[in-house]
């Protein structure tokens, strides 16, 4: 049986945004979520907040500290991801967070209460491929024991790997080519947020990364608006939104409504045909 991963790919390009639980507090963001799932997004990357988000712009930084102070931990953000999961949504849930928190919380009681929980995946940007052995280990026991157990059949969690331009085409071959679930990849160099346009050389970037992968390759970072999401979509397996669906929804007075318009966008540009 085809995990939600694979069931998501099945019609491309996949629209995929970002946003982080517990922001601007923690029953919005869940109604946020289930917004953007139930009018548009075809995945989503849930994020886990953390204090020193390296990979992340001043937007999904702000938010972030927002969610912290307001006492977001990383059990209430499995737990809202179960409460999700029983709302009936059925798209494809990623965790998006640091390594940090998730070693602290201990991981295999992480990555077991996120397989309860309904959780699809995980992609960890400071966590690079080299260095996570031991999360791979912890993923692949628990992936086991849910097999013996029966617990569910969507028990493969993949690790997400990050590829960036910058990526030597050695290392490149070499993520892409073990790469399960689909490719992030970063399409600019820095931290995330909207740029004012598509980075050139983007289309000759993605044939360098399929050359070594039957993976989907997923494009994100700078992605603002639905018309470059559309021009993204031509060229790439599916286009994530973080800073733009942060700073919209977040910024709105009514965060739930500004999530279906934000979703309901984006899909439209993306299955245009």
């Amino acid at each position: 049986m085809k995990n939600r991963i694979d069931e998501a790919f099945r019609k491309k390009p996949i629209f995929m945004p970002y946003f982080p639980l517990g922001y601007p507090d923690l029953d919005t963001s869940i109604n946020v979520i289930e917004a953007l799932a139930k009018n548009g997004a075809d995945l989503i990357e849930v994020g886990l907040s953390f204090s020193d988000p390296l990979a992340d712009g001043p937007v999904i930084q702000k938010a972030t500290q927002v969610a912290l102070e307001k006492g977001i931990t990383v059990r209430k953000s499995l737990e809202a991801v179960k409460v999700l999961r029983q709302r009936g949504v059925g798209i494809p849930l990623v965790l998006m967070g640091y390594y940090n928190p998730i070693l602290a919380y201990g991981l295999e009681k992480f990555i077991c209460e996120a397989m309860d929980a309904g959780v699809d995946g995980f992609i960890i940007p400071d966590l690079p491929v080299e260095e996570a052995e031991e999360f791979q280990f912890a993923l692949s026991g628990a992936s086991s024991a849910s097999e013996k157990n029966a617990r569910s059949p969507l028990s493969a969690m993949p690790l997400i790997p990050m590829l960036a331009p910058t990526t030597p085409d050695e290392r490149m071959e070499k993520v892409a080519r073990n790469a399960k679930g689909f490719i992030y990849l970063v399409s600019v160099t820095g931290v995330t947020g909207a740029r004012q346009s598509v980075a050139e050389g983007l289309g000759d970037l993605i044939a360098r990364v399929r050359a070594h992968t039957s993976v989907p390759v997923c494009v994100g970072f700078g992605i603002g608006t639905p018309e470059q999401a559309r021009e993204v979509g031509a060229l790439a397996d599916g286009v994530i939104v973080g800073s733009a669906c942060v700073k919209t929804i977040g910024s709105s007075e009514n965060p739930v409504e500004a999530a279906k318009a934000f979703a309901a966008a984006f899909r439209a540009a993306l299955r245009s045909e």
